[in-house]
């Protein structure tokens, strides 16, 4: 049986009073792997959040480094950090936050020929990242691995969500049920080119946690078939059911697409 230490009973108190969550879930929370791919404004707080909850074990994946125009919404950076790989950055703050979590930094860029071996020994993913073809090449990872993949987006003043619960393929929709290919180049605009307001990313990360953990501990009702999007400006939340398509190129019972594949990294969303 787990032991927990008398800070730890102090630091984790508000979870362990939970009835969905208790010692038993805290003590699953301090043995799993949330893998978080992205640094930025959707990562930093996810990354924060999962560390406060006690995740033991937190692997980031970047290859970018802190710049100025991040400050606004990657909150897990700071203005003496400018210059310096996101990984360490974002190694440093979550540890003075909680000394209980591991982190694992991936200074690297993902790519077809470093992706299993980097998110084999994770139990979640969550994607942060900011481009499309990153995006369909950790969705189809995950597919084929059986990891289940927290996926979300924003931009300017908008931001949606989904899980993809590739332990159960067979009822969870897939990424490309939703959107089969990366759309063409230059027709979804930039944050940079469109704007992002920098609190879009904090309600989108925390919602990225707060599903991983929901996954990890097997609790309420994961945004498995189903697509949560946010309007900002008129404060509303909407939730649109997701359904397999029986023509999936990825998931169908006749799939085109049975290995991984890379797309030509021109779609730039920046998140």
């Amino acid at each position: 049986m787990f032991k927990f230490s008398e800070e730890q009973i102090k630091r984790y108190a508000r979870h362990i009073i939970l009835p969905e969550v208790g010692g038993k879930g805290q003590e699953k929370l301090l043995n799993s792997k949330v893998l978080v791919i992205g640094a930025g404004g959707l990562g930093s707080p996810a990354i924060f959040y999962l560390a406060a909850a006690g995740v033991g074990t937190i692997g980031i994946v970047d290859y970018d480094v802190v710049d100025f125009s991040n400050l606004q919404r990657q909150i897990l950076h700071t203005t003496e950090r400018v210059g310096t790989p996101k990984v360490e950055s974002a190694k440093k703050t979550v540890e003075a936050l909680n000394p209980d979590v591991k982190v694992i930094t991936f200074n690297t860029m993902i790519n077809k020929d470093n992706i299993m071996d980097i998110i084999k020994d994770f139990d979640v993913v969550l994607d942060g990242t900011d481009n499309f073809p990153t995006r369909f090449l950790i969705n189809d990872a995950c597919y084929f691995m059986g990891k289940p993949l927290v996926s979300a987006a924003m931009l300017r003043f908008e931001g949606q969500i989904s899980v993809f619960d590739y332990r159960d393929k067979e009822n969870s929709p897939c990424y490309r049920c939703l959107f089969p290919e990366p759309p063409p180049p230059g027709l979804v605009p930039s944050c940079q080119e469109a704007g992002i307001l920098g609190s879009i990313g904090g309600i989108m990360g925390c919602i990225q946690a707060t599903e991983a953990i929901k996954l990890l501990l097997g609790i309420g009702e994961p945004l498995v078939g189903k697509l949560l999007v946010m309007d900002a400006l008129s404060m509303e939340f909407t939730k649109v059911k997701l359904r397999k398509d029986p023509n999936c190129p990825l998931c169908s019972e006749n799939p085109k697409i049975k290995e991984l594949q890379e797309y030509d990294q021109t779609c730039d969303i920046r998140f």
